[in-house]
């Protein structure tokens, strides 16, 4: 089929849509687009196609085999160029017939939007959950979507053309009609059904004036088993926040442990090489010693230091409680889950502190989480996959409870890749004064004091001090003596009510004074009274007064 070839002088908003209309059109051929203004809305379009455009009325008249020139300016200035240069057989059509043409195709464009427009409309109606029910001013239903037919049992053709006073008089739609104003919340019964829904409806209003209303609506069984689940979900929420509470990072670094006592420093040097590994860690001490703070430094001086740091108090948790505080536990359905310890501590450190408290039971279970990295909730049987790290602490003989088959074998060699000994504070008072500064510069800021430090007398109290509580009790004595001073400085008159004096069988006190051979015997009898007298414990005796087994035997040779 033969083309009509056109051209269009003046790129305006007429222009544009005389171009877009023709550029569409299988029998019509745009030659070129003239406009003094190279981005008027049709020179830019034409660009973007290819075609040619031009800002002189000379040039876009002389396009070879041209048949038809639409002026779109209406300036007469233009129509008579036009006519001066325009050939001898191409037409003219000025712009009054252009804006006829002009009028006709953007028309005809609106109608094709409206469409459009219509088409998406129906589309999202039909594909909304809500039921919605459409009526004119005349209270005449002119629309139901899919879902109304869902909830109320209704056929849309047996609804579409009824009167909605009639149908449904108490329903929200009908009293927006009758109100012109918006309902919400509206409970009622649809007319026709047996469907008890909640309904919103609004006036539709066109240019000031009510054309009618629309009603959006839910059956109330819905609403239910939204609030239901909402339920869930806040019961689930509540439930991981306060798991997320108990989720910590590192409190302390190494930074934060002192002691310069050889066996002291080279248990500190072996936690700094623990902590580049990823071994499990089993920290042995008394109560007290600062087993936690270790683990917390080990956990700050690894690879895993991002990642959560989770602490389980073994001995604090009733043994029926503590497997599924470790693992979980579930019940039906998945908002009946409770994450346990080990889930809330992935790719980070579990810390089980005293762990010689956990019952066999645990223990078999805790094995298999060494041994195979994954483990099943309480009540569940789904394997769960996880990836720590074990710290574990004791205060308790771990060798002689796998003897006395109250400790698993298995499990202890599993714990115990590396093993740090914490000594007793009596084992090392010379880093008393080294824990006394670090402590009360801590208090001070717990406190709101200003302490700056304690007598040399107060020192040498505390020195001398068994400290069966280690450096709690340190803290402890402090913290007392700091609350009831006045002054800046400790003194062992604030100290001597909180701690006990170190009795001897000569009926020793501080302040007394006796030749040094009698007070190495006296020392030497305290020892061995407090550890014993078998191989052992003239072993730790020795340690306590820094003296060699050997030169603790000589001694106590010439003691007879």
């Amino acid at each position: 089929m033969t083309k009509v070839r056109v051209a269009i002088i003046g790129g305006g908003r007429g222009g544009s849509s005389i171009y877009r209309a023709l550029h569409s059109m299988e029998h019509a051929e745009v030659a070129g687009v003239a406009d003094k203004n190279p981005e008027a809305p049709a020179m830019r379009l034409a660009r973007a196609d290819g075609v040619f455009t031009t800002g002189s009325i000379a040039k876009i008249c002389g396009l070879p085999d041209l048949q038809i020139i639409i002026e779109a300016t209406g300036l007469p200035e233009v129509q008579a160029e036009i006519r001066q240069v325009k050939q001898a057989q191409t037409a003219l059509m000025e712009a009054e017939a252009a804006n006829m043409v002009m009028t006709v195709i953007e028309e005809k464009e609106q109608l094709v939007e409206i469409k459009r427009l219509k088409g998406e409309l129906d589309a999202v109606f039909d594909s909304v959950q809500e039921a919605i029910e459409v009526a004119d001013k005349q209270g005449k239903i002119t629309y139901v979507n899919p879902a109304f037919t869902r909830v109320t049992g209704i056929l849309a053709r047996d609804r579409v053309g009824r009167d909605i006073f009639a149908v449904s008089p108490d329903g929200a739609l009908a009293r927006a009609l009758r109100t012109h104003q918006p309902v919400f919340g509206h409970r009622s019964r649809v007319g026709g059904s047996t469907a008890e829904v909640v309904s919103n409806s609004a006036p539709i209003v066109v240019d000031g004036r009510m054309e009618g209303a629309v009603v959006v609506f839910q059956p109330l069984n819905d609403i239910f088993k939204l609030w239901e689940q909402l339920q869930k979900s806040t019961s689930i929420i509540e439930g991981l926040n306060h798991r997320i509470g108990q989720i910590s990072g590192s409190k302390y670094t190494f930074d934060d442990i002192t002691g310069t006592q050889p066996e002291f420093e080279r248990v500190v040097n072996l936690a700094r090489k623990a902590a580049i590994l990823d071994s499990a860690v089993l920290i042995l001490g008394e109560s007290g010693t600062g087993k936690e703070l270790f683990a917390h430094a080990i956990h700050a001086a690894s690879g895993r230091r991002p990642q959560p740091l989770v602490k389980v108090g073994c001995a604090s948790i009733p043994p029926t409680l503590l497997e599924s505080e470790l693992f979980g536990q579930e019940s039906e359905g998945p908002e009946k889950i409770k994450l346990g310890k080990l889930e809330l501590a992935e790719g980070g450190t579990i810390f089980l502190d005293e762990i010689g408290d956990i019952n066999l039971h645990t223990q078999a279970k805790l094995l298999r989480v060494l041994q195979d990295k994954e483990f099943q909730r309480v009540g569940g049987s789904e394997a769960i996959k996880v990836n720590v790290r074990v710290i574990s602490t004791s205060n308790r003989n771990l060798k002689e409870m796998v003897q006395r088959g109250e400790f698993r074998q298995d499990l202890y060699y599993r714990i115990n890749v590396v093993e740090l000994r914490i000594p007793p504070l009596r084992h090392h008072p010379e880093d008393i004064p080294g824990h006394v500064q670090h402590l009360v510069s801590s208090l001070n800021r717990k406190l709101g004091k200003k302490i700056k430090g304690v007598t040399t007398e107060a020192e040498e109290l505390l020195q001398s001090y068994h400290w069966p509580g280690n450096v709690r009790e340190l803290q402890n004595v402090l913290e007392r003596a700091m609350v009831t001073a006045e002054d800046e400085i400790i003194t062992y008159q604030h100290l001597l009510p909180l701690v006990e004096q170190p009795k001897t069988g000569s009926g020793l006190q501080l302040g007394d004074l006796m030749p040094l051979s009698q007070m190495e015997g006296i020392l030497i009898r305290q020892a061995l009274s407090r550890y014993g007298d078998s191989v052992e414990g003239k072993k730790k005796a020795a340690q306590a007064l820094n003296i060699s087994l050997a030169t603790l035997y000589n001694k106590l040779k010439s003691l007879n």
